[in-house]
């Protein structure tokens, strides 16, 4: 009997738009998976050797890479951010369509950017990258939450944080001022298990169908 394939999802929004298209592709967890009162982490697939781990976003990509995984989705903000040698993304899930950006408070946007600025977010990587080609340094201080709180109350002048239709900004007197990444889900997996498990590539293959089938809202209007 063969060793289960490990598939790792994120917890969200990202999740909620993958399952319909997981199914498509024949991953289908069972009904404990749906269970809000459920504290379970991984659970079976129906009719498949396949389990599901449902972690947070940072971690799906940790899991891959590392192999304890051999496949998961995340968002490309996270491939990014880690850029892991082991993790290849082949596949653009087109969902979970967002965008990093920098915001700062309302009215002290404008004039020449500072050689050192103090930013807030979850996202140090790509962050002191984004400032850097900038000739700005960077001093990133992490935080996982909250972010939108840290300007006014001192702790950075600016923020980098994910953004979709930027009302939670406009309700804590922040305006975007620049976009470092347009991001959307990918299918992620272990480089190795890839080479060396059949199963892997069948799904790559399986996904990667499934997004071609779509049709461009511009072809479909």
């Amino acid at each position: 009997m063969p060793t289960p394939l490990t598939f790792a999802v994120p917890k969200g929004q990202i999740l909620d738009e993958a399952l319909p298209l997981m199914a498509r592709a024949g991953v289908i967890p069972e009904a404990e998976f749906h269970d809000k009162k459920s504290r379970a982490l991984s659970f079976a697939c129906e009719g498949s050797d396949m389990r599901l781990i449902r972690v947070r976003a940072f971690d799906v990509a940790t899991f891959v890479a590392h192999g304890a995984a051999q496949v998961g989705i995340v968002g490309s903000d996270v491939v990014e951010e880690f850029a892991y040698p082991d993790l290849y993304a082949p596949v653009d899930l087109d969902i979970g369509h967002c965008r990093l950006s920098v915001a700062e408070r309302e009215g002290e946007t404008g004039g020449a950017l500072p050689s050192h600025l103090r930013i807030a977010s979850k996202y140090p990587n790509l962050t002191r990258r984004h400032f850097e080609k900038l000739g700005v340094q960077a001093e990133v201080v992490k935080l996982n939450g909250a972010m939108e709180l840290a300007p006014s109350l001192g702790l950075s002048s600016r923020i980098v944080d994910l953004v979709s239709t930027g009302r939670t900004l406009k309700e804590n007197g922040l305006v975007e001022t620049s976009r470092i990444l347009d991001i959307s889900a990918r299918l992620i997996v272990n480089r190795a298990a890839l080479k060396t498990d059949e199963r892997v590539g069948a799904l790559v293959e399986a996904f990667r169908a499934l997004v071609a089938q779509k049709v461009p809202a511009e072809a479909s209007a």
